[in-house]
């Protein structure tokens, strides 16, 4: 029933040999990959109003220079990163480029901000698209937190179903998007060449405006550069293309780099030249369209549109997470069933962690967006840091034809990027401080991970010192009662042909326990039989010191004890909730005892 639900909810198991079918064209990966630096900017040029605004409409002027030094920053990035994509076509982004230049720690720092950046871009974007939503129908504000936590069930069984299908499924509204918004920038355009929208609604360019200093823009420049969280997606989901794999990956990304461009200048442009102030209930790409189209039927498009590429955005999330995860159990840092593939040859693993930490992120910051950005943002620009200043060093170490112009392209991401962490937390230190906890704790537990490894491989590698040899076997059957499962077990532990093989019996009742006594004798004579009294109705206490004298006896002569346990199994499932599984609890505490071999010899009930 279950495994009928399964394919039912995910679709049939794909075999091994059927993974190439899995990799994305150009066409999709752009819509999968790109969503999340996409359909940034339905928040990202808001982003600089709110905080223009602490000023007044009169410094929304200020937008526009602030908008060409985030587009400035988006080319270096783009350029930056097209070389980290030829550079390392295996994929792995700026955990391996940082591992790999500049050492394990800030690989490792790099690694954790992304797989933390993950998950907050799936909690962004989707409460981002719930804030949508809501903006279009009021009524629904209420309902944030739900309506989020749901989406994020529907992505993550999207997504489960494998990757080419769930690129299939959200190709469709990433193009639809991009072509509502550039109706939307046209339209507001040809609004303001054909004197329809009045030229004072917006402040004077270029006046100076009281309040308005350096640390107002910077914090201005910083919130908007918000809009270029994603475009390390691509890096690190490199595998995922179809042949030749770094080339296409390229192409995609300048693909992604342009419309970005065009969608974030186009809408920051219209917010100032309609004089739009932000409002929290309703978002700015929401007055655009209103101003521009009214409420008719191209305004409520251009919501749904907008509110659906911001939830599915988080499809970047679900595509870059589980590659990241996989890149780190590879190297030990996280646990091993993270690079196992699922049904659909998707990483079934990291989808459903990934979808499980959105959630009670979500459910934190109850769907705050504004709450969560600049965390957001600032978990990516570390990595950005990083990577860049990894590939500054690459090509200062290894000077391959080209080398000065390539060097300067990364030298001039790596300061940029590090310009907008500092800025970051001097300018919010109250929204990033976060940061300096979550990091180096995820560092920690990364090293306690591979440190248990690497303790598992020395404990499991053959050495020169062999295993004692194993002279001889006790076995010791614990046995409730006469009954089919005892009988059963007995005959299994008479075929391993053991030098001692003890029936133990815990009593908690003196009269019982001689009334046992006489029953067994009658019944297998020939199997010793140990009772043992209980006086404080405890069956795992007086058996594990039984287990324990008879270890310290048998390891004296080299022979090994091995307890076997009866187990009836009911014919339903939901049959063992009316049973004590006591043989289960015997089992979980004796499987952590050293030396003692633990077997459970079930028997199914026919009814």
């Amino acid at each position: 029933m279950l495994s009928d639900a399964k394919k039912w909810l995910i679709g049939k198991p794909l075999k091994s040999n059927e993974l190439g079918e899995q990799k994305l064209n150009k066409r999709k990966a752009l819509a999968i990959l790109s969503s999340d630096a996409l359909s940034s900017v339905a928040y990202g040029p808001e982003q600089v109003f709110i905080v223009l605004a602490a000023a007044g409409a009169a410094a929304y002027w200020y937008s526009i220079p602030i908008g060409m030094g985030v587009l400035l920053l988006l080319t270096v990035l783009i350029l930056s990163y097209r070389q980290i994509l030829y550079a390392y076509p295996q994929g792995g982004g700026a955990y391996v480029v940082a591992k790999e230049q500049l050492g394990v720690y800030p690989g490792l720092i790099a690694g954790g901000s992304l797989l933390v950046d993950y998950i907050l871009t799936v909690a962004v974007s989707v409460s981002a698209g719930t804030d949508a939503i809501t903006s279009a129908i009021p009524i629904l504000h209420e309902y944030n937190v739900p309506i989020a936590i749901l989406f994020v069930m529907v992505i993550t069984l999207l997504n489960l179903r494998g990757l080419t299908e769930s690129a299939s499924i959200m190709a469709y509204p990433a193009y639809l998007f991009v072509l509502a918004l550039l109706i939307l920038i046209i339209g507001g355009l040809w609004r303001i060449a054909t004197g329809q929208e009045p030229p004072g609604a917006h402040g004077t360019f270029g006046v100076p405006v009281a309040g308005v200093g350096l640390f107002l823009l910077v914090k201005a420049f910083a919130s908007g550069s918000s809009a270029l969280t994603g475009v390390e997606a691509i890096s690190n989901a490199i595998p995922n293309f179809k042949a030749p794999a770094a080339q296409n990956a390229v192409r995609t990304l300048l693909a992604m780099g342009i419309l970005l461009a065009v969608l974030f200048a186009g809408i920051l442009f219209l917010a100032y030249y309609y004089g739009i102030s932000p409002r929290p209930e309703v978002t700015l790409v929401s007055d655009i369209a209103e101003r521009t189209f009214g409420r008719g039927f191209v305004y409520y498009l251009i919501q749904g549109v907008t509110a659906l590429i911001l939830i599915l955005a988080a499809n970047t999330g679900y595509s870059a997470f589980p590659m990241l995860a996989v890149n780190l159990a590879k190297d030990k840092f996280v646990p091993r069933m993270f690079s196992a593939r699922g049904d659909r040859l998707g990483y079934s693993n990291g989808i459903i962690a990934l979808g499980l930490l959105s959630i009670v992120l979500i459910i934190a910051f109850q769907g705050r967006t504004e709450r969560l950005i600049p965390l957001y943002a600032v978990g990516v620009f570390i990595p950005f840091a990083l990577s860049q200043t990894g590939m500054t060093l690459k090509w200062l170490r290894e000077k391959p034809k080209g080398w000065a112009l390539k060097l300067g392209i990364n030298a001039i991401g790596a300061l940029a990027s590090l310009t907008v962490v500092l800025i970051f937390f001097v300018t919010k230190p109250t929204q990033v401080w976060p940061v300096l906890i979550f990091l180096p704790a995820l560092i920690v537990v990364f090293l306690l991970i591979r440190g248990h490894y690497r303790a598992v491989g020395d404990g499991l590698r053959i050495s020169e010192e062999h295993e004692p040899s194993i002279e001889g076997n006790v076995l010791i059957v614990p046995v409730a009662g006469i009954t089919k499962v005892v009988e059963g077990s007995l005959n299994y532990a008479r075929s391993l042909a053991a030098d001692h093989l003890i029936a133990v019996h815990v009593s908690f009742d003196r009269e019982e326990e001689e009334a046992f006594r006489v029953k067994w004798a009658e019944w297998q004579p020939d199997v010793r039989l140990v009772t043992l009294h209980s006086p404080y109705r405890s069956i795992i206490q007086p058996l594990s010191k039984f287990i324990d004298v008879m270890q310290r006896k048998a390891g004296a002569a080299n022979y090994r004890v091995t307890v076997i346990i009866p187990q009836f199994v009911p014919k339903k499932g939901w049959h063992n909730m009316l049973h004590n599984q006591s043989g289960f609890l015997l089992h979980t505490y004796l499987l952590y005892r050293r030396d003692i071999i633990v077997t459970t010899v079930p028997y199914h009930l026919p009814k």
